[in-house]
């Protein structure tokens, strides 16, 4: 987490601290995983009508 932290400092030159970092990773980890789930739920279809 402060590994990030740290990156992120470097290449915004501002100042970010781990701890602001957590609740930004859990939801991008539960909208990630609920994508997911509706993928597998829903299926993808592929067919040439999707594209």
């Amino acid at each position: 987490m402060t590994q990030i932290a740290h990156a992120l400092s470097r290449v915004t030159g501002r100042e970010i601290e781990a701890e602001s970092l957590k609740p930004v990773l859990i939801f991008s980890a539960i909208g990630l995983a609920v994508s997911l789930l509706a993928m597998l739920t829903y299926g993808l279809d592929l067919s040439p009508g999707f594209f």
